[in-house]
């Protein structure tokens, strides 16, 4: 059998979608579908996300049992730091010491340089830069 991941859900708070629409766009995923209370991204594997209201009102805690974090990956180091700059400017702190680069992920070829944030509903993301080393 061969699969491939279709599509994830993320319940939050309908008042959060518009941080959702931006910096999804903001990393370049293709909006799908966009109505009341509901925001479904994709990109061009055919990959989706979807945000919805949630059926409960529990907090997410990411260092529960369930999904820790959502890293997406962007292709080039500098995109990274644009990307911490758009959240510096919408008043999102950048977490754990990012952006940077992590040594326990690197290797003498590559770097692994990231950058983690949370969410308005405290899902943990993250945007992260693998290759070449930029000076």
């Amino acid at each position: 059998m061969q699969s491939k991941i279709s599509h994830l859900q993320f319940n939050v708070q309908a008042a959060n979608l518009p941080f959702y629409t931006d910096l999804l766009a903001f990393v370049g995923l293709q909006t799908l579908h966009e109505g009341e209370g509901i925001l479904g991204v994709g990109d061009e594997n055919e990959t989706s996300m979807w945000f919805s209201a949630p059926a409960k009102d529990v907090a997410n805690d990411y260092d529960g049992p369930g999904m820790n974090h959502l890293a997406l990956e962007v292709p080039a180091q500098s995109d990274v730091d644009a990307a911490a700059a758009y959240l510096a400017e919408r008043g999102v702190p950048a977490l754990f010491g990012t952006p940077r680069h992590n040594p326990e992920f690197s290797s003498a070829e590559r770097t692994y340089y990231q950058v983690m944030f949370e969410s308005p509903d405290h899902i943990l993301f993250e945007i992260v830069y693998m290759g070449p080393k930029a000076d």
